[in-house]
């Protein structure tokens, strides 16, 4: 049986890591995610490039600037307050809160920053303002279900490459 490639329409199944510039691993997915290749899959365009051509065991390397990747860091998009005005519940480092505006769109906080009574929350993308290397390796390609290729991917294994 022939080997499948990397190319439109097929089914790839990927491991990867996300690598900060002083070799910090960030992000990495051991268990395998699938996407179906060419189609809105959430994937940074460089890195579906790279794949292209490729087949199971191999492997990319991928550096992505934070305009191409997470995007630069946005200070307009921090918050900081007085402890006593924040619920409780939000009063540790790490914890999340969603906020929405009124035309109804909402954005993650995440607490950044708790000292001498201030609270800071921060809604950039946790890896913005970072060059970052994405390593991802092929674990397998094949042809899509019906299903699947309705759907982009297999709706129980999106990736998280984004």
């Amino acid at each position: 049986m022939t080997e499948q490639i990397v190319g439109a329409n097929k089914v790839v199944t990927v491991t990867y890591s996300i690598v900060d510039q002083s070799g910090q691993v960030l992000e990495q997915s051991d268990l395998p995610v699938d996407y179906l290749h060419g189609s809105e899959n959430g994937l940074f365009e460089k890195i579906e490039e790279a794949l292209e051509g490729k087949q199971a065991g191999d492997a990319v390397e991928v550096i992505l600037s934070p305009a191409e990747a997470f995007g630069e860091w946005n200070a307009d998009l921090t918050f900081s307050d007085k402890i006593e005005n924040v619920p409780p519940e939000y009063r540790k480092m790490g914890a999340e809160a969603e906020f929405r505006n009124e035309a109804g769109e909402s954005i993650t906080m995440v607490v950044t920053h708790i000292d001498s009574g201030t609270i800071t929350l921060d809604g950039n993308h946790p890896f913005a303002g970072k060059t970052v290397t994405f390593h991802v390796k092929v674990q397998g390609v094949r042809e899509p279900s019906a299903d699947e290729m309705a759907q982009g991917v297999n709706p129980n294994k999106r990736p998280t490459m984004h």
